[in-house]
């Protein structure tokens, strides 16, 4: 059966956070023909809506439910959730819009991503954002993305604020903008009591455009090249029925499927490791060792607690206060994050109580790094998905730093009204045993960045105008190309990124 075919100046895979800001941006120009793909649903389910319902959209048709192979710190795999349909993870992420400190994004172009710095960066972070209250020399005052802390903060998560600051943390003002250390309230992409993600924010307002054509529920099988340039893009229904369409892509295609979505589109269209693209029976186009290199996340856990008294039900996302500090074993960069949490919230291997509360402690500069691969030559099979968590034992020592910050401030004299007992890890975990029990209780925090990284090394993949390296006309845009992650939850980073390469493109 023939190919059904049609032409759009710009083709856009992946309708996550960054597709959608992709789309909409070029779309702007009445101009030019663009095409959006998704894989998932146009239609968010109905708690997607709702703030505190976040945990609950885990392993739902919302999430593409992944899992990673075997990591031998936990003994078995770790659950890793990200979103599928229009808006993405920003329609199961826990709503945090926080950029990471300026000095992760100062480090980028050492590693080659030439221009990726804090102030490159800034204008784009500001473009994406609303923001009240707070300088707008470094914030963004008229951007679709509305943010703001909590309007009706929990009790519990005031108490854990006044806690670190009793232990010696700074209290900061505005702990999501980039250029401060300590503790505050989070700015959360929730506006009128209701999630307000990418789709809202961005994609939704500019559907009625005639020249923006989204399809959803459709699996992007590979990009096509004609020689050294791609010339479109090869989908098919999500459920299998139908045959395959050619979309051709007369400018630009631009992919946005995620830093799991993006490597794996990469390897099937034959662009990646030589070896490995052999020996999964997909035909080497171009040999690009670092598609699906340099895999890796912020992993997390915490201290739970039970609780003398009732938890008040959070309005927000169970998450208003975070704290960035630094381990002392990390230079001059914080690399630890901590957050608090107004339920019980810990890996599912343990057993814990179903009332009280948890301080989260995540690594934010990890140094362990693993992979992302394919297991088979079809589009439909979920990849191999080894961060090797923990395979760099300096991780291990900045986590274990930061368990016994988030045990002094459980202690501090403002949660003497709220602390009843300490449940996980529990007090007698100490030493050895707290080293060995952090790698137990490992969760992700959902950030997974880095396998199609910006540079100039033979590792890179794309170069520091986000295109694939020698490829013409094919260009990567999502966490994938974040050469190391930032210090924050990187959905901010992410919208930041595609506004970004929107702007490149529209120069171009």
């Amino acid at each position: 059966m023939p190919l059904k075919t049609d032409s759009y100046d710009y083709i856009v895979v992946g309708g996550g956070s960054a597709g959608c800001v992709v789309a909409a941006r070029l779309s702007e120009d009445p101009g030019v023909r663009v095409l959006l793909l998704e894989a998932g649903s146009a239609h968010p389910l109905d708690a997607v809506a709702v703030p505190p319902a976040w945990p609950g959209l885990l392993g739902t048709t919302a999430d593409w439910a992944d899992a990673t192979v075997d990591q031998a710190c936990v003994g078995g795999p770790v659950s890793w959730s990200h979103g599928r349909g229009l808006g993405g993870s920003s329609n199961i992420n826990a709503m945090g819009f926080l950029r990471g400190h300026r000095s992760g994004y100062d480090a980028w172009p050492a590693a080659g991503a030439k221009g990726w710095g804090f102030d490159d960066l800034l204008p784009f972070f500001k473009r994406s954002e609303t923001v009240q209250g707070r300088d707008s020399a470094n914030r963004g005052t008229s951007g679709p993305m509305v943010v703001a802390p909590v309007a009706d903060p929990n009790p519990l998560a005031a108490a854990i604020l006044e806690a670190a600051v009793q232990t010696g943390h700074r209290r900061a003002t505005d702990i999501g903008g980039g250029l401060e250390e300590g503790f505050g309230w989070l700015d959360l992409n929730i506006v009128d009591g209701r999630r307000f993600g990418a789709a809202e924010a961005y994609l939704r307002p500019a559907l009625d455009r005639p020249n923006l054509h989204v399809l959803t529920d459709t699996l992007v099988h590979r990009v096509l090249l004609s020689g050294e340039r791609c010339t479109g893009v090869e989908y098919s229904a999500a459920d299998g029925s139908g045959g395959a369409t050619v979309a051709h892509g007369t400018r630009e295609v631009i992919i946005t499927a995620g830093t799991i979505g993006t490597a794996q589109t990469l390897l099937l269209s034959g662009i990646g490791p030589a070896q490995h693209l052999r020996d999964v029976g997909v035909n080497v186009l171009v040999d690009l060792p670092g598609v699906g290199a340099n895999l890796h996340d912020h992993p997390m856990t915490g201290v739970t607690y039970t609780s003398t008294r009732p938890v008040p039900m959070s309005t927000a996302n169970h998450s208003e206060i975070g704290g960035l500090v630094r381990s002392g074993l990390g230079g001059e960069v914080p690399d630890l994050q901590m957050i608090s949490v107004s339920v019980p919230f810990f890996s599912p291997a343990f057993q814990g109580p179903t009332s009280g509360y948890t301080i989260i402690t995540a690594l934010m500069a990890p140094h362990s790094r693993g992979t992302l691969r394919l297991a088979d030559a079809l589009p439909g099979t979920r990849p191999l998905l080894d961060p090797r968590y923990l395979s760099d034992p300096r991780d291990v020592d900045t986590w274990v730093a930061g368990m016994e910050m988030v045990r002094d401030i459980g202690r501090a004299a403002a949660l003497d009204p709220w602390r009843d007992e300490e449940i996980l890890p529990a007090p007698r975990v100490q030493g050895a045993a707290l080293r060995a029990w952090v790698g137990k209780s490992l969760m992700t925090y959902f950030h997974y960045t880095g396998t199609c990284r910006i540079g100039t090394d033979d590792m890179a993949v794309v170069d520091p105008e986000l295109r694939v390296r020698g490829i013409e006309g094919l260009r990567v845009a999502d966490a994938s190309v974040m050469p190391s992650i930032p210090s924050a939850n990187t959905h901010a980073t992410v919208i930041a990124i595609a506004e970004r390469a929107a702007d490149l493109l529209r120069r171009t």
